[in-house]
């Protein structure tokens, strides 16, 4: 009996150190095509009435987990290893998550670098709120207010609320929404979120007209409403120091197969667009979102004396060097060269004693040269990269610089030449005076 415990024993930790390979980390450089996505619903039917944007997923190689967000098995990580690469929370009334998983939880797997969507709606829970408010995201105080739009509505036969909007004022950035400009406008029915002002890290990407509102459709309006006009928030993103990437939506509506299809006219245009702008915005988001654009990888970071191959382990003062590294672009593809002309390198030593902009190639090689100052301590080559949109770059590596040795300095220097000139005079003038004072009778 014995002997079959021990063997049980070693047959599960043989089986455990098998699993622990196949568990998921964040957005990695080296196996970027790796990708595990739990996603969180109130009901199974979700799967099927939001099926056109899963299916983006699933087509653009992600292995979704559809699980209920109430169930009692959900966890996160196992064995201190996480299982999944993102998170989708499109569960806006869930009170409580299943298993382990909580506002903490799911914080600290944001902390960890994974990537998150999240999905409200209107009457969404405390603990949807929470989340939102967490990444920087504060959804109107009242459960039952939406946003409201009587200047930017969507023309429909049905609706006479005006509480579905046709969103066209986007973020102005080609590396988040895409090249491709997003034509129609996007249809929203949801709830507004106004942007934390100490949270420096969240912008917004959808933004409702000036004329828009945040108040109950069903109730008269007894005070001023606390979100009104631009300042409102419809679809905001945020990228954090650890490049982990999170999207929050006022909208769950947005994201289905409905708004996908239904055509479009903005109020007041006369344009009517066979098809919302909801599919190719989401989808796009998404890429950024889980680093299918974007994301910035470095290697190769070189430097070393001019003329020479190798890098030294102590630079003197003065010497000439030359400073390299390639930077690359993740396509959702492969990686490409990344072109820029505000790359900067910094020598440093308590403060930038150097800044240079770096040159490019145009494939990806940036470089550049310069003089070590004659001040001897220890310095670092750094590169510290944040454009909007992209993820970071912070680069550093610390190397050493020393005065000249008492051997390396020139037997004569120019700059001494007058002290050297007053030193033979004197001596010349001693000598004189010597031989007159001596011989003078």
């Amino acid at each position: 009996m014995a002997k079959d415990s021990i063997m049980a024993k070693v047959s599960v930790y043989l089986t455990l150190t098998c699993l622990l390979p196949l568990l998921c980390n964040s957005f990695s450089p080296e196996n970027p095509k790796s990708q595990r996505i739990l996603v969180l619903i109130d009901d199974f039917a979700i799967k099927y009435s939001h099926s056109l944007f899963f299916k983006s997923l699933q087509t653009r190689g992600y292995d979704l987990d559809f699980r209920l967000a109430d169930d009692s098995k959900l966890a996160l990580q196992r064995y201190g290893q996480y299982l999944y690469d993102g998170l989708i929370i499109f569960a806006p009334s869930v009170e409580k998550f299943g298993g382990s998983i909580d506002l903490a939880t799911i914080l600290d797997f944001v902390d960890s670098g994974h990537d998150l969507i999240l999905a409200a709606d209107v009457g969404a829970s405390d603990l949807v709120r929470d989340i939102a408010a967490e990444c920087g995201a504060d959804f109107d105080e009242d459960p039952a207010a939406v946003v409201i739009d009587h200047s930017g509505y969507a023309v429909s036969a049905t609706d006479g609320d005006h509480t579905l909007i046709a969103g066209d004022d986007f973020l102005q950035s080609d590396v988040i929404l895409g090249s491709k400009k997003t034509e129609a406008p996007v249809l929203f029915r949801g709830i507004g979120h106004s942007l934390n002002p100490a949270n420096s890290l969240v912008l917004k990407v959808l933004s409702a007209s000036p004329c828009a509102y945040s108040a109950n459709p069903k109730t008269k309006l007894s005070s001023p409403p606390s979100l009104i006009g631009s300042a409102i928030s419809l679809v905001s993103v945020v990228q954090a120091r650890n490049n982990a990437r999170i999207l929050v939506s006022g909208s769950l509506d947005m994201f289905s197969n409905r708004l996908f299809r239904s055509g479009v006219q903005k109020a007041g245009s006369s344009t009517k667009h066979e098809k919302s702008g909801n599919e190719q915005f989401v989808t796009e988001i998404s890429k950024w979102v889980f680093h299918e654009r974007g994301h910035l990888k470095a290697v190769n970071v070189k430097h070393q004396k001019v003329g020479e191959t190798n890098e030294p382990a102590i630079y003197r003062i003065t010497d000439d060097l030359e400073y390299s590294v390639e930077i690359y672009e993740w396509t959702g593809d492969d990686w490409k060269p990344y072109v820029a002309d505000d790359v900067q390198v910094q020598f440093y030593m308590m403060s930038p004693y150097i800044l240079k902009n770096l040159s490019n190639d145009g494939k990806g090689l940036y470089s550049t040269s310069f003089r070590v100052p004659d001040v001897y301590g220890v310095f670092q080559f750094k590169i510290a990269y944040q454009r909007l949109g992209y993820t970071s770059l912070s680069l550093s590596k610390q190397i050493p610089v020393r005065p000249f040795r008492h051997n390396e300095y020139e037997r004569f220097i120019t700059a001494a030449y007058p002290y050297y000139g007053s030193s033979f005079s004197m001596m010349a003038g001693f000598f004189i005076f010597s031989i007159v004072y001596l011989y003078n009778k």
